[in-house]
């Protein structure tokens, strides 16, 4: 027995570096193809970019990037998610046709990263349906966050971004939901995916535990139409619009509350809102999984690649988020802090309401 399970072990690992490695390589090539058509972070006329943090340390950059691979094999390996499907011959199709929306983009997002113009959205966009810090083109991307084609080509610009590690910081995030539910009955549990995008991470929340009571709550309504296309195989998960800081949600109900990448985009002022909701819809003992951008000090070798962010892409609330100190926030909302740790460029972090 233990023979067959060190040779189970050999392949499963095979089959993953060779999967995630062609992930690496196929939204890599897209990386690259979208740079070369680009102007890149410096614009005519003026000095070009230099971090404050100094050169960033491209060693220390690929470690982080070979770690977080290591340890997403090795959550697989425990038994806290099942190893992902996603490098498939039947999505061939689906991923040329994202890529090439994707890269037939580029010369729109880049001609709005050399005007500095991230807000073409707010003249489409309703005032009275949307706040004003969300009617922008974050990432200069087309449409912000309110069109279809925006929401198709989201989860393409992410991965190519994060050179194919984009799902694997997210499954990060699901490892901390593992811990959390193990040994309980999935259907008793409720979880919510605030900002939930696409669906994608609720999906792959799902795929590990399908019989789960779980949500997702969205601002843009397009975002939220393909967020309920990806979950509908689970009849049990809801996708509701409405903003973090005012979530359509009853007090205490859910165990769990998640948010992916959401509080970088947010103004200062709007964090602490967002945060006195989460634990107010949280039940007493339960828990905030957060996961975001690296700040300063997570990882000082990585800190100059953070100041690069905002210079390549809209980020209007990102350098100020660099700094943000999140602890007194989360305490002045009954949150106290159980772990952090970095995967790649995010940080995982998770928070415990008071019983």
């Amino acid at each position: 027995m233990g023979l067959f399970d060190d040779a189970s072990k050999t392949v499963g690992r095979a089959r993953y570096a060779a999967a995630q490695g062609l992930r690496s390589a196929w939204y890599g090539a897209q990386y690259v193809t979208a740079r070369r058509r680009s102007a890149g972070f410096n614009r005519p006329g003026e000095p070009a970019f230099k971090p404050e943090s100094g050169k960033p340390d491209m060693a220390a950059l690929r470690e982080a990037y070979l770690r977080l691979y290591r340890r997403d094999r090795a959550n697989i390996e425990a038994g806290l998610y099942p190893a992902p499907e996603d490098v498939r011959l039947r999505d061939l199709p689906g991923a040329v046709k994202s890529a090439r929306a994707f890269l037939s983009d580029v010369p729109e997002v880049d001609r709005r990263r050399l005007d500095r113009n991230g807000v073409e959205v707010r003249d489409i966009a309703d005032p009275e349906q949307f706040p004003t810090y969300y009617r922008q083109n974050f990432h200069y991307q087309s449409d912000g966050w309110l069109s279809d084609d925006s929401a198709a080509i989201y989860d393409t610009q992410v991965e190519a971004l994060f050179t194919g590690a984009g799902d694997a910081m997210r499954r990060a995030a699901l490892a901390e939901i593992a811990k959390e539910l193990k040994g309980r009955d999935q259907r008793e549990a409720h979880l919510l995916d605030l900002a939930c995008g696409t669906g994608r991470f609720l999906a792959q929340t799902m795929r590990a535990f399908p019989r789960l009571q779980a949500q997702g709550l969205d601002l843009s309504p397009n975002y939220a139409a393909r967020a309920r296309r990806a979950v509908s195989k689970w009849p049990q998960v809801d996708i509701a619009e409405g903003a973090g800081e005012a979530a359509p949600f009853e007090d205490g109900r859910f165990d769990i509350v998640v948010s992916i990448y959401l509080f970088h985009e947010l103004p200062p002022k709007i964090r602490p809102q967002v945060i006195g909701e989460i634990a107010r819809m949280l039940k007493p003992g339960g828990l905030f999984v957060f996961a975001d951008s690296l700040q300063f000090g997570d990882n000082p070798k990585l800190d100059g690649i953070l100041e690069y962010f905002p210079e390549g892409f809209h980020e209007p609330y990102y350098k100020g988020y660099l700094s943000y100190d999140f602890e007194p926030v989360m305490a002045e909302a009954g949150l106290a802090p159980v772990m952090a740790e970095n995967a790649f460029l995010t940080k995982i972090s998770t928070w415990r309401k008071a019983l």
